[in-house]
């Protein structure tokens, strides 16, 4: 809310010289929700006027427009609804009732109560406000501010004074320029009298209040600087008149216009002496507060230096011009000690999160010294980026990797941490937003740096945009470097933390950016947000440089390879730190690397395998891989999710029929040698005679598979691929059905063959097919 207040102070209200108060995110009661604002204003040219705004975004969403006013004299009542339960609605009763409900009840009652107070201080008719609690309703008018200031015309009418010593040289002076002053002293009068209509007729008289303003009006009471500003403007005024030809060369002119450069120079030289004292006073006043912010995280906030300091504005502008030297002196003046004070804020707000994202254990308190009770924080930033993350009871490393998340990223602790990191650094990011943007408004107004579209030159414009940069790029020179030793803390500690950062980087420059593209803010923002994108890529090209340099066990089976885990658990917090994020371009990239690269050393892996047969590994980890993908339902990944149950069910299917040739070898070479002979044109009622495939022969090798040998051998196959399958992936039953298909269906290819190639033999085999499946049930409970 405060950037969007931000720019429609900009846009919209500061170009008709108005002042935004309260802003209230509504919609209208009981239709279809289009968001608008209301606003609450003041002119900032008297009398005063207060109206109600209505501000909407366009139909192309780029930019705000005024679409409706009101005058706060024409409100009869607000409505609150209910003084003692929360209720985002509220009416406002105007020549007609208008029902709004508020985005949230803080907003409704922080607008309701600006409502009141302007109400209080401006109108004598008084509104009424029905349903609204008693706590919102509270004077809060500083006594005097309503008051006007006459501007230091109190003494026109002063008595009568005789001459003094100089106004009688003066005279004299006039007389002896003048030949006809004495002899002709009725002559000399009407000359006199025309000189002074001359001054009279062209606005050349300055009161003897504003010249006493000008001289000695006190700089430092809102009354004082009210009266030194009418004065201001009121000498700017006599020495910009317009004089007609010869006029110039009038003594009274002459000495008028000496007289108001005098007074230029004086009230020039006074003013910038106030000010210099006002910038140094101010900077230690704001210093002495520094340790209560520091270990809350939070930066002391400027308001109350920036609302002093814009009492001066109107003097700065007159003085910028009238004494551009002056000016920008004042303003080096101000840029070199606000550079110093924020350098100090930010160093020292930046300690304290490096040290919170560090954890408080008394390894970390040690280190960095947090001594006395002020909370000064000693230590360095390159003692912090030496920091080694590794407490006693915690299993992390210095940087997190696909291949050993699959030990420790799950954990508790780990969570903790990784959430509490991205606690600190949007807490860095909200404190840093406001501070930035509050500062570039006071510079843009004290110095008189505002743009106005319809009166500013373009050239003008950039000149103006130029000047604001400049002046927040030298006072805060730090954030830039603070930030990206933050960013690299961060990374060091948890290469994971880049998500984090990526995330939430990329949604502060686009905040940034709608505000004002060219700002100080957006720009900074920016630059750093390519150190982070940086990281977030070695941070991806780290996890498959690892991937690429795994090596498996020699004496162990291999299972479910640690950074197939390992992008289970990347893809799971990646999913959830990039939900609704603008950045979801990058994450997607990423993904298809990653997966790429763990479908490539998967194979890798199963090639080079020695305990765990081929089959085993690719079926095991596609098949975690295919589950991982339907599970996480990634769009950018559909293809290689199909493609890894692709993988995963040949590998099934290849592993069965090769492990299952083993109980009946030789049944299964007898039958491979009967179909080779029909291979070669024997035909099949005829196989019987070969010598070596006769009936005889065929009912030896089939003898040697009686029901019990059968079950003994299905019984060693079952251990067997309990030894080469791993426990997590829980693919034995998985198998084990599918054996027990494959066997069945080899029984009836061996059954078809009998009976086309040994017709009315009446051979058969010593099982049959509902024997087999008790075979396979029973070895399966009995594991």
């Amino acid at each position: 809310m405060t950037a969007i207040k931000h720019a429609l102070q900009r846009d919209i209200f500061t170009p008709n010289d108005e002042r935004l108060l309260s802003i209230v995110n509504v919609c209208k009661a009981g239709k279809k929700k289009k968001n608008c604002f209301l606003c609450a204003t003041v002119t900032t040219e008297r009398p005063v006027q207060v109206k109600v705004v209505k501000v909407k975004k366009s139909d192309k969403g780029d930019f705000y427009k005024r679409q409706m006013a009101w005058e706060l004299r024409d409100l009869a009542e607000v409505d609150a609804k209910d003084a003692s339960k929360e209720n985002p609605e509220f009416d406002l009763h105007f020549e007609k009732v208008y029902r709004w409900v508020a985005s949230s009840t803080a907003e409704k009652n922080s607008f309701i109560s600006c409502i009141w107070k302007l109400n209080q201080r401006y109108l004598r008719k008084k509104v009424e406000f029905v349903n609204v609690s008693s706590q919102l309703l509270e004077e809060s008018v500083p006594s005097g501010e309503s008051q006007s200031v006459a501007g230091g015309d109190e003494d026109a009418l002063d008595d009568y004074q005789e001459l003094n010593a100089r106004e009688e040289q003066d005279i004299e002076s006039m007389m002896e320029v003048c030949e006809y002053a004495i002899s002709n002293a009725e002559a000399f009068a009407e000359k006199l009298s025309r000189e002074l209509q001359v001054l009279d007729g062209n606005y050349m008289d300055l009161s003897k209040g504003h010249i006493r303003a000008l001289q000695d009006g006190d700089l430092s009471s809102p009354k004082g600087i009210e009266a030194c500003i009418n004065a201001s403007e009121a000498l700017l005024q006599c020495m910009n008149v317009a004089l007609r030809p010869g006029h110039d060369k009038l003594m009274a002119v002459k000495q008028q216009q000496h007289l108001f450069s005098e007074l230029r120079d004086t009230f020039a030289r006074r003013l910038t002496n106030h000010l210099n004292n006002v910038f140094v006073h101010q900077g230690h006043d704001q210093s002495s507060t520094l340790s209560q912010h520091t270990a809350e995280l939070t930066l002391p906030k400027h308001s109350p230096l920036h609302r002093d300091l814009l009492r001066y504005a109107k003097l700065m502008e007159w003085l910028k011009n009238t004494h551009r030297e002056k000016y920008e002196g004042l303003s080096r003046t101000y840029v070199d000690y606000m550079t110093r004070l924020y350098e100090r804020e930010i160093k020292d707000f930046f300690e304290v999160a490096k040290i919170k994202m560090a954890g408080t254990t008394k390894e970390a308190k040690g280190k960095f010294g947090l001594h006395g009770s002020s909370g000064k924080l000693t230590g360095s930033t390159s003692s912090l980026n030496k920091l080694t993350v590794q407490g006693s009871n915690s299993r992390r490393s210095q940087s997190s990797s696909l291949l050993d998340m699959g030990n420790m990223s799950a954990s508790d602790l780990d969570v903790a941490d990784r959430t509490k990191f991205d606690k600190i650094f949007e807490q860095v990011l909200s404190e840093l937003e406001p501070l930035c943007l509050a500062e570039q408004d006071f510079i843009s107004k004290f110095f008189k740096l505002q743009q106005h579209p319809t009166i500013t030159p373009p050239l003008a414009q950039v000149n103006l945009k130029d000047m604001v940069r400049l002046m927040m790029n030298k006072i805060f020179q730090s954030i830039e470097t603070e930030l990206n030793s933050l960013i690299a803390l961060g990374d060091k500690i948890d290469s994971f933390h880049s998500l984090y950062m990526l995330v939430k980087m990329s949604h502060h420059v686009w905040t940034a950016e709608n505000v004002d593209p060219a700002s100080y803010l957006s720009t900074t923002l920016g630059n750093v947000l390519v150190i982070v994108k940086r990281n977030f890529d070695k941070c991806i090209s780290g996890q498959i440089k690892q991937m690429e340099e795994v090596k498996i066990s020699k004496k162990s089976k291999v299972g479910i390879l640690p950074f197939v885990t390992g992008f289970e658990e990347f893809a799971e917090l990646a999913e959830t730190i990039f939900r609704n994020a603008e950045r979801r371009g990058d994450l997607d990239k990423a993904y298809v690397k990653l997966i790429r690269a763990v479908f490539m050393n998967v194979e890798k892996v199963a090639n080079e395998s020695q305990k765990t047969p081929r089959d085993v590994v690719m079926m095991e980890n596609f098949h975690h891989i295919f589950s991982t993908l339907s599970r996480l339902k990634i769009s950018c990944l559909e293809a290689e999710r199909r493609e890894a149950k692709h993988k995963y069910t040949d590998h099934l299917q290849s592993y069965v029929i090769n492990s299952l040739g083993q109980p009946l070898e030789k049944l299964n070479h007898f039958f491979e040698g009967v179909e080779a002979r029909v291979a070669q044109g024997v035909r099949e009622e005829e196989v019987s005679y070969q010598l070596a495939f006769n009936k005889q022969e065929l009912r030896k090798v089939i003898k040697e598979y009686p029901g019990k040998e059968v079950k003994k051998g299905l019984d060693n196959l079952y251990k067997k691929v309990d030894k080469h399958l791993c426990e997590e992936e829980s693919l034995l039953q998985v198998v084990w059905h599918s054996m027990q298909d494959e066997f069945i269906r080899q029984y009836k290819h061996f059954e078809g063959l009998i009976g086309r190639c040994y017709p009315g033999s009446g051979i058969t085999m010593e099982f049959t097919i509902q024997d087999m499946l008790e075979y396979f049930s029973s070895i399966a409970q009995s594991h």
